[in-house]
């Protein structure tokens, strides 16, 4: 079983949030404006370099009005 960044369920859901905040034409600063985070933060999820816990990734997908709940349950329907 894959596990971490390296699960392509994962990569591919942190796809979504990137494509999110691309369609809604916000920069990564306006996203961890709106966590209450530095602009890192976003990076280096986004890049893979920091994995976000369940709560992170709701707070994530909320702000760019992604239904998380949703999007979770349709990566787990991808081969790990």
């Amino acid at each position: 079983m894959a596990r971490g960044i390296h699960d392509s369920r994962y990569r591919w859901v942190i796809e979504r949030l990137v494509e999110a905040r691309k369609k809604l034409g916000l920069t990564q600063e306006a996203v961890a404006q709106r966590l209450g985070k530095p602009q890192q933060y976003v990076s280096r999820y986004e890049t893979g370099e920091r994995r976000l816990d369940i709560f992170e990734y709701l707070d994530a997908a909320r702000v760019l009005s992604v239904d998380g709940l949703a999007l979770a349950s349709e990566a787990n329907q991808l081969p790990s």
